[in-house]
């Protein structure tokens, strides 16, 4: 399905003569359409703005895009389709119930968490934001900063195959740092929230 939705898309790219940026006007819908059904890998749309765009300026395009959908689903799911997102998804969310857990413990982190790592679909990450207690501005900068994560990570791997001899170092060093500051900043929240439970049942 993923090599179908690249050569669909590179056709179309060339049949529209879209170059630059404008290419998100292609990969946005087909974000949202990842970010709601899942057939395909966000990774593809990844390498395909990273082979179009080149490395720097496909990675923002790819976050663009994954925010994008990430925001419109959420919103779908939890203001105007929330019926239908139950009886279609929430089954499947049974063998995810430790993550719906977690989500409602850790909030925007298990977001940014859930985002980085491919332990789960992306519409069903948008579904169980959309169903937890979780503020709009916080699933906003979790569902930002989660996309910047994970699109960083993939980048890095796609990179390495669309591009076998540009030195990555800069880029694998810089995403190290950042997810050592990441760590830094949850690590003190928690530790703050660990405190607070303490100081609620002393």
């Amino acid at each position: 399905m993923s090599e179908w939705i690249e050569q669909w898309t590179s056709w179309l790219i060339d049949a529209t003569q879209l170059g630059g940026f404008s290419i998100l006007i292609i990969t946005i819908p087909l974000a949202l359409l990842q970010g709601t059904i899942g057939i395909f890998p966000f990774a593809t749309i990844v390498m395909l703005h990273i082979s179009v765009l080149g490395i720097a300026d496909g990675l923002i395009a790819s976050w663009i895009a994954g925010t994008a959908a990430g925001m419109i689903v959420y919103l779908l799911c939890g203001y105007l389709f929330a019926d239908w997102f139950n009886r279609k998804w929430l089954h499947k969310l049974q063998k995810y119930e430790k993550w719906q857990r977690g989500l409602e413990r850790y909030g925007v982190w298990a977001v940014i968490f859930l985002r980085t790592l491919p332990i789960m679909p992306n519409n069903l990450i948008s579904f169980m934001s959309a169903i937890s207690n979780m503020k709009l501005s916080s699933y906003t900068w979790s569902n930002m900063v989660g996309n910047l994560s994970g699109i960083w990570l993939y980048g890095i791997l796609s990179a390495s195959v669309v591009f076998p001899d540009t030195d990555l170092r800069k880029l694998i060093f810089s995403y190290i740092i950042f997810l050592v500051a990441l760590t830094v900043i949850f690590w003190f929240r928690n530790r703050n929230m660990i405190k607070h439970d303490r100081s609620m049942t002393a």
